[in-house]
C-alpha cells in the first residue's frame, strides 16, 4: 500500500492507497513543534482505527510547503515504517512542463494539484486551492503548468477582521440569504462570503481575460465546498485532488 502525506500551513492530508484505489483518508492539524514520536503515535492510531497494520505500507511520498516538518517527517518514516519517503521538489519525475521564471518557487502543493486534474480531466482548467492561502494556476490544453496567482485565504482574512476589529465577533463561514442584511453577524458573513467569491471570480475572469479562453475552473482544499456554493465562475469541487495527485507523481517514479 501507498501513504500519501500533504503538508499545509494549517493542515496535513494524508491517503492511503491500495492500488489506485483510495481506502483511507484523513486530515489532521499541522502541528510543527511535535516530536517524531508525537506524529507516529498519531498516525499509528489513525491506522489502529482502520485496523490496517502499518507493516502493510511499502511506499510513501510527501508533499510538504512547511519546510520545517520535513525535520519530523523524514525520520518518522524511517523508524515507524522502515521506509525512506519520496519528497515532491526539484528533480522529481510530474510529467508535466512548468513553464515558471524559476520552477524552484511553486509549491510542491500547486504542481501536484496540475499533475492530478490534468490526468483527470485533460483540458485547459485554472485550478483554484482554498487553503491557508488561495492559490489560482492555470493549465495549458497541452498540460503545460503556465503559472497564477496567490490570494490571501478566506481564513487568513476572516481572522484579520476578527483580531483589528474589537467589537466583531468571530462567525460560522456560512451563506446568509441576503446581502442587505440586519444585524451584525449576518453583515459579517456577507462580507466575507460573497466578498471572498467575488475575489474569486474576480480573478476566474481576469485569467480567462488573459488567456483569451473559457478555461474549466475546478477547486480544492478544505474551504473549497463553502466558496463553491457561492462563487459563479468554479465548475467543479474535487476534494481529493491533492492526494490523487501524489499517487500519480508517485507512480511516475518509481522504478518499474
Amino acid at each position: 500500500m501507498l501513504l500519501v502525506i500533504d503538508v499545509g500551513n494549517t493542515n496535513t492530508v494524508l491517503g492511503l492507497f491500495d492500488g489506485d484505489e483510495l481506502i483511507h483518508d484523513w486530515r489532521i492539524r499541522t502541528v510543527i513543534d511535535h516530536t517524531v514520536d508525537e506524529y507516529g503515535i498519531l498516525i499509528l492510531n489513525l491506522y489502529k482505527n482502520s485496523k490496517i497494520s502499518s507493516k502493510s505500507i511499502k511506499d510513501i511520498i510527501i508533499s510538504c510547503v512547511v519546510p520545517p516538518m520535513m525535520n519530523i517527517l523524514e525520520p518518522l518514516c524511517v523508524k515507524y515504517f522502515g521506509i525512506k519517503p519520496l519528497i515532491v521538489g526539484p528533480g522529481t519525475k510530474t510529467g508535466m512542463p512548468i513553464f515558471y521564471d524559476n520552477p524552484r518557487e511553486v509549491g510542491a502543493d500547486r504542481i501536484v494539484n496540475a499533475v492530478a486534474a490534468f490526468e483527470k480531466y485533460k483540458r485547459e482548467m485554472v485550478i483554484v486551492d482554498f487553503g491557508t492561502a488561495t492559490t489560482f494556476d492555470y493549465i495549458s490544453k497541452k498540460g503545460e503548468y503556465m503559472g497564477g496567482c496567490i490570494a490571501p485565504g478566506i481564513m487568513i482574512s476572516s481572522e484579520a477582521l476578527f483580531n483589528r476589529a474589537s467589537r466583531l465577533p468571530r462567525v460560522e463561514l456560512s451563506r446568509p440569504r441576503h446581502v442587505v442584511t440586519k444585524d451584525t453577524v449576518s453583515a459579517m458573513q456577507a462580507g466575507i462570503m460573497y466578498g471572498y467569491a467575488g475575489l474569486v471570480d474576480g480573478i476566474v475572469e481576469r485569467i480567462r481575460a488573459e488567456v483569451d479562453s473559457t478555461p474549466f475552473v475546478v477547486a480544492t482544499g478544505g474551504l473549497a465546498d463553502v466558496i463553491a456554493d457561492v462563487a459563479r465562475s468554479i465548475d467543479i469541487v474535487d476534494n481529493m485532488l491533492t492526494i490523487e495527485g501524489l499517487r500519480i507523481i508517485h507512480n511516475r517514479n518509481i522504478k518499474k
